[in-house]
């Protein structure tokens, strides 16, 4: 299955962004308007993905974005892959925020 992949860029400001890397990545820094539920978690955790409306996907740099939204579409949803992930975020100059009280940054 082939899975459809975007640019941070081109990311809805509305978009239902779902960040899947673990906790402490998360802390150190994200997008305001994500929805933190790491890939470990998600098989226990998907009825709280939205099915009605198109899922973007990021983890750290891609890999597991792809894993998580191939299984998000084998499921019936419309997943996304974020390409290049929260590297890419960055780069992007995308706003990142942390919930460690430092700056945030891509851990």
């Amino acid at each position: 299955m082939t899975v459809p992949e975007i640019e941070p860029s081109a990311i809805p400001a509305d978009a239902y962004l779902l960040d899947v890397r673990e906790q402490d990545e998360w802390m150190a820094g994200h997008a305001r308007e994500a929805v933190h539920i790491p890939m470990t978690q998600i098989q226990g955790r998907v009825d709280e993905v939205p099915s009605d409306r198109t899922v973007y996907v990021v983890c750290r740099v891609g890999g597991r974005s792809l894993q998580v939204a191939a299984w998000l579409n084998q499921l019936g949803h419309e997943a996304v892959n974020v390409g290049g992930g929260m590297q890419s975020w960055e780069s992007a100059g995308r706003a990142l925020v942390s919930e460690t009280g430092e700056p945030p940054f891509v851990a």
